[in-house]
């Protein structure tokens, strides 16, 4: 076997994103992916009845915002819209326009825009944020017309990179 074919190959055993060869250079693929769960039956999942009425509320939110029906990401992702990106090293991929994953501590929401965030974080109420993600408790945390403005931005400021 050849050096590169061993380095290779003891790449892909110690990690959990998988590679695949590209122009003699490993490329990460997203791990998560559309899927053909649907989005109904993992609402209804959730143990708890208010986080069940806020998903709802914020599908609601998204769906209007995109223009597109809920699809889920993985296992417990529910993505709105199709977005392609690309960044200057290269890598490139699908993702969604906007999303959410209800956990058991919060609700993250994905695909907030920084300059969005800048301007409309202050007026949202009680929430976290993180690399890229927004984190909210509940739904009566937060101003859900500053949510739902902030939503809206993100998605055209998204839609405004394709």
């Amino acid at each position: 076997m050849s050096s590169q074919a061993f380095e290779r190959q003891s790449l892909l055993r110690l990690t959990p994103i998988r590679y695949f060869w590209t122009q003699s250079q490993f490329m990460a693929e997203n791990k998560t992916k559309p899927t053909d769960l649907s989005v109904t039956d993992f609402i209804a999942t959730i143990d708890d009845e208010q986080k069940q009425k806020d998903v709802s509320a914020i599908c609601e939110m998204m769906q209007e915002a995109t223009g597109a029906s809920p699809k889920m990401w993985g296992g417990s992702i529910i993505g709105f819209g199709d977005y392609h990106y690309k960044y200057e090293s290269g890598r490139e991929g699908d993702w969604f326009q906007c999303g959410f994953s209800p956990r058991k501590a919060n609700i993250a929401l994905y695909g907030m825009d920084a300059q969005a965030k800048e301007t409309l974080l202050p007026k949202l109420g009680k929430h976290k944020t993180g690399k890229g993600c927004l984190y909210i408790n509940r739904l009566s945390d937060v101003n859900t017309d500053v949510l739902r403005q902030l939503i809206r931005e993100s998605v055209t400021a998204i839609k405004k990179q394709q």
